[in-house]
This record gives structure tokens, C-alpha cells and sequence, in this order.
């Protein structure tokens, strides 16, 4: 057993630790109890579960072909079952579930797509073969579905219902700003990708044009969108939930997302002046929308 295995050992139980603790912060005030849990509770164990149990044919048959479906999967199930199971089900709770289930259905058609085409997701090759190690990355996916939906698992399992206002309105708006982004900025770079012409070139048209991760930003207002409209029935410990659209800032802009392909991208385009000069004039994450590109709607 290697060093990294030792620390995937040592990291796994702390995964858990922390599911652990957001499902004892979330469940407070719930009435509901499933197989002898609070709803919020079971809904996060749930989220779990539904990972290890595709971990194992994924490990046996050494594919990551599974991964991000599970993911997607994972997010309207748990999403329909806390709507389901609670007795109380409002005008909030109906909103926030039409709006995971467009967001993980979308998304996951998406990166379905994707990978079938690519035929394999070079991120798990040197992961694939080691049993500890796949299955944190798995955890590690329970752990991403528990945190995003967090704030919005709150409202499908609380008893506390009430009338939508001023805060319902405007999350409502920021999330179809957040998810306008993510599918637009996804449709161009598919369709940039699909021209032959533009094989080995990166995109800065449309969208790419004011933000070198314009899905990352749709992403991120997302899920405030979601906080914003949960906000009015969180109470007590609840309130730990609010981490959702934090947790997904950082891991997007300091780890997993933006600095590899950050990384990936310096690699393979640094030196070239066009590709310099991108970076240097587009940000980052949020879109420069006084510089508004003339290449806005790319041909």
C-alpha cells in the first residue's frame, strides 16, 4: 500500500464525518422519520448509498462510464423522494424540485454525451485500478450532491411552509441567469467543438468571449439562486446549509475545476499570442459584460 492509498484510507472516513455532520445540521426541526431517521437524514444516506452501490460494477468492470450519470441520477432521485415522503409539500418545494430536476436532467444528458464521445474521461485513469482510491472518488460524489442540494433538501423536508415572496422572485431570477449561462456557454463550446476547422483551437466566441469559464459562473449563481429562495425557512442549524453555493464556488475556482484546465489550457496554447492576448483581456469567472464582445452570438 502506497502513500496516496494511505491518505485516501485516512480521507474516506472523514467524507463521511462531514455527510455526517450536514445531515444532523439539516435534520433539526424535521417531523418525519424514515427507517428510523429524520427525512433530511435519510435523503443524504441516500445520497451515498446510491454511490457505492454503482461503485462496485464500476470497479469490477474498470469504468467511469457511470460516474457522472449516478451523479445526475442521484440528484432527482433524492430530490423526489424528500418531496414525496413529506406530508407538507409547498409552492417552495414544488419550485426549488422542477428546478434540480431541469438543472441534473440537463446536465447530465450533457456529460453523458460527452463521454460517449470521447469514448473514456482521462481524469480517473490512473484512479480506475485502485479500489480505495475510485471508491473516495464516489464518496467524494455523495459528499458534492449532499453540499449543492443542501439549502434545498432543507425546504423538501422541513414542516415549516411559507408563502413565497420577495426572496422566491429574485432566486428565481438569479437561477435562470445561472442556468442560462451553464447551457449556453455548454452549446457553443459542443458546436465550436463539432466544426472540424477547429480541431486543437480554444473557444473565445459567445459566451467564452467574456469569461474563460462562463459554465463554471452559470454554475456557481445557480446554486445562490437556490439559497436565495430557500433563505425564508431556514432556522437553527439549517443554516449551515447556506454553505451549498459556497462549497461549489471553491471547489470550481480553487480546486478541481478552474485550475486544471487552467493548467491543461497553458499547457497546450501558452506562447501563442492570440491565446495570450485572450487571457490577458477575458477574466477569469465573471463575465466582463461592460466589454460586451461583438462575438457574442458566434456564426
Amino acid at each position: 500500500m502506497n502513500r496516496e492509498d494511505i491518505k485516501t484510507i485516512v480521507t474516506l472516513p472523514i467524507v463521511i464525518l462531514i455527510g455526517i455532520g450536514i445531515a444532523f445540521a439539516g435534520s433539526q426541526y424535521n417531523i418525519s422519520q424514515i427507517m428510523g431517521l429524520p427525512l433530511f437524514a435519510f435523503c443524504v444516506a441516500l445520497a451515498f448509498v446510491i454511490q457505492w452501490l454503482v461503485f462496485i460494477p464500476s470497479f469490477l468492470f474498470q469504468t467511469e462510464k457511470l460516474f457522472d450519470i449516478t451523479g445526475s441520477i442521484t440528484y432527482i432521485s433524492v430530490t423526489l423522494i424528500a418531496v414525496v415522503l413529506n406530508p407538507k409539500v409547498d409552492a417552495r418545494s414544488l419550485i426549488l424540485m422542477i428546478m434540480v430536476i431541469i438543472w441534473a436532467g440537463r446536465l447530465g444528458t450533457f456529460l453523458v454525451r460527452r463521454i460517449h464521445k470521447a469514448g473514456k474521461d482521462q481524469r480517473f485513469d490512473d484512479i480506475k485500478p485502485h479500489f480505495f482510491r475510485f471508491l473516495n472518488t464516489w464518496t467524494l460524489q455523495g459528499l458534492w450532491v449532499t453540499f449543492t442540494l443542501a439549502a434545498a433538501l432543507v425546504v423538501f423536508t422541513t414542516p415549516l411552509k411559507k408563502d413565497l415572496s420577495w426572496f422566491a422572485y429574485i432566486g428565481i431570477l438569479i437561477w435562470l441567469v445561472g442556468f442560462t449561462f451553464e447551457s449556453v456557454a455548454d452549446l457553443q463550446k459542443n458546436r465550436f467543438r463539432a466544426k472540424p476547422e477547429n480541431k486543437g483551437k480554444f473557444i473565445h466566441t459567445g459566451l467564452w468571449s467574456i469569461s474563460r469559464h462562463p459554465n463554471y459562473f452559470g454554475e456557481i449563481v445557480i446554486w445562490i439562486g437556490v439559497a436565495v429562495i430557500a433563505l425564508p425557512v431556514l432556522r437553527g442549524w439549517q443554516w449551515i446549509t447556506l454553505i451549498s453555493p459556497v462549497f461549489v464556488a471553491l471547489l470550481l475556482i480553487k480546486i478541481s475545476g478552474i485550475p486544471k484546465l487552467e493548467q491543461y489550457a497553458d499547457k497546450k496554447w501558452g506562447g501563442q499570442e492570440d491565446y495570450e492576448d485572450y487571457t490577458k483581456k477575458t477574466p477569469v469567472l465573471v463575465p466582463k459584460i461592460i466589454s460586451y464582445s461583438k462575438n457574442i452570438i458566434p456564426e
